[in-house]
């Protein structure tokens, strides 16, 4: 459930940093807005690298989750590098792959989450 809820929270995150990165672009206060998205971002994917090891760790489950979290954390660095550099041919494309990738990670959880209460069931 806790992993469950760190993904929710990360999709959300990065979903929000492109309504902040136009805002950049049309106001003022749109700087230090996406400046929030992307520590917000960062935060969040840091909170599901974390869930995903005390997950892991009691459980004696597969530690793929914390594969995925791992790569995820790395590419938000990358992100963050590459837009303090200003490099927006790289930055905008990454941003939207996170974001599927967020996205079909949280589906992929949902999907093994039905089939643990069908199984109960």
């Amino acid at each position: 459930m806790f992993l469950r809820v760190a993904i929710i929270l990360q999709t959300l995150a990065v979903f929000a940093a492109p309504i902040t990165a136009g805002l950049l672009l049309s106001s003022p206060s749109g700087r230090a807005l996406h400046s929030v998205a992307a520590y917000g971002v960062f935060t969040v994917a840091l909170l599901h690298l974390v869930a995903a090891i005390l997950v892991w760790r009691p459980g004696g489950g597969s530690p793929r989750p914390i594969l995925y979290a791992l790569v995820f954390f790395g590419l938000t660095l990358a992100q963050i590098a590459l837009g303090i550099s200003h490099v927006k041919t790289l930055h905008v494309p990454l941003g939207v792959l996170m974001f599927g990738v967020s996205v079909l990670e949280l589906s992929r959880v949902s999907a093994g989450r039905r089939a643990q209460v069908d199984a109960a069931a």
